[in-house]
């Protein structure tokens, strides 16, 4: 197994750099699942997840990547890569259904903090503090940003436990993908293809068994938003994600990854779908601060 320290700098920081660009696409989720109208998620999952893991095959075959090779994965990596895409989503959406958005969402954005305390285990690092210090100011920022939605009002009860179980479920399932996908490095990141493909076709049963309605997009703008989703934050950034994990400093890219809340917020904001907030600067604010002191501690490792 490659660990961080046993590669040149400039690769790591390649690799973190592929990565933030899942981010990056994951900042455009939102705006695109509204621009592309009223869908139900798992039908959506669907969709994007199959369409993604088409188009990578196909990518990877005319590369001349043999399609055998990239569905001979052993058991372990099938469970690591299906399991991650597959079961994150199905514990948000569960979480979704069964508990207020905004505490579902603060739970949930308890992932990027649980790379950074467990990527010791796939690299064999100490945690650095002022990546733990950037992850910490990033979840209050995210937390800010999340529940300025809902002006500050918190809503616990304990009729949405299992909503909650469902959200931290998520958050665990997705820190430990992304660990363990690190820590099984020799696995290619063009199996990600074929995972996205059987994760769709999870997400296909699911949509038949337990969502009465199948809605399309209602014009060829819509449609267009649908495919940019599919394309992007559902398609090429779990491929990024990937790679970066494998191949980046994954403690910095944990802390990075606070960024998606804030880039989200600026773009429901620029598209229309927002109005701006002050809460929203100030979260962007923390999360870019702890953002800095992440990708800062990252430079002076690699350094050392």
């Amino acid at each position: 197994m490659a660990t961080r320290t046993e590669e040149a700098p400039d690769t790591t920081a390649r690799g973190t750099l592929i990565g933030f660009g899942a981010v990056i696409l994951w900042a455009l989720l939102a705006p695109l699942t509204l621009a592309s109208g009223e869908m139900p998620p798992f039908q959506r999952t669907a969709f994007c997840m199959i369409l993604g893991g088409a188009l990578g095959l196909a990518w990877l075959a005319l590369k001349g990547v043999s399609l055998k090779r990239v569905f001979t994965q052993t058991p372990r990596a099938w469970l690591i890569g299906v399991g991650g895409l597959f079961g994150y989503h199905a514990s948000y959406f569960f979480a979704l259904g069964h508990a207020p958005p905004v505490a579902a969402s603060l739970l949930n954005y308890l992932w990027p903090l649980l790379i950074v305390l467990m990527a010791g285990f796939a690299t064999g690092e100490p945690l650095r503090p002022m990546v733990l210090a950037g992850a910490l100011l990033g979840l209050a920022g995210a937390a800010t940003a999340v529940l300025a939605e809902s002006n500050f009002h918190l809503e616990i009860a304990p009729e949405h436990l299992a909503g909650y179980a469902g959200a931290l479920a998520a958050a665990f399932i997705w820190s430990g993908y992304s660990v363990l996908s690190r820590r099984h490095g020799a696995t290619s990141t063009a199996a990600v293809a074929a995972f996205c493909l059987v994760a769709g076709i999870l997400a296909t049963l699911c949509h038949l068994l337990f969502e009465p309605r199948t809605i399309w997009p209602a014009d060829s703008q819509a449609w267009g938003f649908f495919m940019l989703l599919a394309l992007g934050p559902m398609g090429a950034a779990f491929f990024l994600w990937d790679h970066g994990v494998k191949k980046g400093d994954l403690q910095t890219l944990g802390a990075l990854s606070y960024l998606t809340p804030a880039l989200s917020t600026a773009a429901l904001t620029l598209g229309g779908f927002v109005a701006p907030r002050w809460s929203s600067a100030a979260a962007c604010g923390l999360i870019v601060v702890g953002a800095v002191l992440a990708s800062r501690a990252g430079r002076l490792a690699r350094k050392g």
